[in-house]
Formats: C-alpha cells, sequence, structure tokens
C-alpha cells in the first residue's frame, strides 16, 4: 500500500496524509491513523508504519498524543511507547530519525520546521485550542530547544472549511472574547444566530501575529473531499440526529530524517 499524502515546501521531510492508500476497512477505509477509535489495532499500526515510510522513518519511530482540544505541548524528545502516549495537542523535537504528528477529523493540523536550528513541532488546533493559544505554546516550546521564531515555517493543513463550518454564539463569542478584531473570520450563516467560522485563516493570522518567520495554509476542505479526508461533520450531517457512527482521523507528520 502506498499512503496518499500532501506537502506544503517545508524543508524536511512531511505528509499531511489523507485517507487513501492504507488496509482499514468499512467507515474507517482506509489509512486511519487514529490508535484511539475502535479500528482494528493491527490494522492502525500498518497504516502508521506507512506513513513513517514514507518520512523515511521507523515505525516506532512516529510518535503521537492522546489530543484532548488544550494547549499542552509535549516533548518529544525522549521516545515514550505506543500505550504511553502524553495527552497533549502538540509536540515538539529536534532528535534526527524521528517523527511526530497529530491527527485530525475536520480540525487544523498545523506542522512547523526552523531548518537552520534542525528543530520541528506538530500542534492539533481545534478552535478550543486555536483560541487558547496552542499554536503560539508550540512556536514557545520550539525555541526552549533552539528554534528562532523568525525562522519557522508553518503550514496549516485540510480542515474544515468556511463554506462547511457554520457555528453558533457559544464558538463566536469565545473568538471574540479574545480579539474582537476576529469577527473578520465570521461570515454570514443561513440560518439565525449562525455564522460561517474560516478555521484555516483564523490559524494563519495568529500564526502571523505571533511573529511566524512563514505561515501559509493549504485551503483543503476536509468535509467536501469525502474521497480524500475523514470529517467528524460529515459524519455527524449524514446522522440527521441519529446516533453517529465510527470514524477514522488522518495523519499529520514532520521528521528529522536520517
Amino acid at each position: 500500500m502506498t499512503p496518499g499524502f500532501l506537502t506544503a515546501g517545508l524543508a524536511l521531510p512531511h505528509g499531511f496524509f489523507t485517507r487513501e492508500g492504507g488496509v482499514s476497512t468499512g467507515p474507517y477505509s482506509a489509512l486511519n491513523c487514529s490508535l484511539s477509535g475502535q479500528d482494528d489495532p493491527d490494522a492502525v499500526r500498518r497504516n502508521r508504519a506507512a506513513c513513517a515510510g514514507a518520512l523515511g522513518v521507523a515505525p516506532d519511530a512516529l510518535l503521537g498524543l492522546v489530543q484532548v482540544h488544550g494547549v499542552t505541548v509535549a516533548d518529544a524528545r525522549t521516545p515514550w511507547p505506543e500505550a504511553a502516549r502524553p495527552a497533549a495537542d502538540a509536540l515538539v523535537t529536534d532528535r534526527l530519525g524521528q517523527a511526530i504528528g497529530v491527527l485530525t477529523a475536520d480540525c487544523a493540523p498545523v506542522l512547523f520546521a526552523d531548518t537552520r536550528a534542525g528543530v520541528v513541532g506538530a500542534a492539533h488546533a481545534g478552535w478550543r485550542g486555536a483560541v487558547a493559544g496552542v499554536l503560539e505554546a508550540t512556536l514557545a516550546a520550539m525555541e526552549a530547544l533552539g528554534a528562532r521564531r523568525a525562522d519557522i515555517s508553518a503550514v496549516v493543513g485540510p480542515c474544515i472549511g468556511q463554506a462547511s463550518y457554520e457555528v453558533g454564539p457559544d464558538l463566536r463569542d469565545a473568538v471574540l472574547a479574545h480579539q474582537d478584531a476576529d469577527a473578520r473570520y465570521f461570515a454570514a450563516g443561513q440560518r439565525e444566530d449562525r455564522w460561517q467560522f474560516d478555521l484555516a485563516g483564523y490559524c494563519l493570522a495568529r500564526l502571523e501575529a505571533a511573529g511566524t518567520g512563514q505561515a501559509s495554509a493549504l485551503w483543503q476542505d476536509t468535509l467536501t473531499a469525502e474521497d480524500r479526508f475523514f470529517s467528524h461533520r460529515r459524519r455527524t450531517l449524514a446522522a440527521k440526529g441519529g446516533a453517529a457512527g465510527p470514524i477514522g482521523h488522518q495523519l499529520s507528520a514532520i521528521a528529522i530524517a536520517g
């Protein structure tokens, strides 16, 4: 199997992996990389090993997290076993031969690299984490390993697009409580008291305001591209008020191969 992935010009091995090319079946078809779901664990490990191979590292050198929609950043310089994944939403390393990654199914994956310092980072930025500062926390953790903010490149990967992301007043209020000017990331919704939120644009603005040397986004909508991406919102919309079924998650990862 050959995993499908998108790249973004970062000068280190990296990939925003799609759902294409794995061995999982059913709702997890095919490149599900989540170790926390109900998919066959052996299939997930095979999928993750294929992704690690695409990045040029050994399967056990690809580290992940138990993601909790917070701002904690894990120091991945010392590897941990699969069963001891830390509860965090970002991780950083400068370790040769290692890859780090996050899982998403509509939230924004963000990959970071300072090629001069040899420091990389990966962050899971749902709206809660983005508002709370997970991206800024990742930049600070990279600086603690010797990176310079002005030398860091960051890319916001595939996530739910603004046209697909209807939100209510609770989300909008939380975003505007941080800064009123962020109202520009909300377009009028099709229903009263609803808005369309630009998650990728919001993450990009937070990266730029934090002094990231170069920040960009892929502008890929995970909800509309069913053949390429898993999507939590697509699953809930399909349920139409009933119980939502299982779902897979795509991996976004970056490595310091060697």
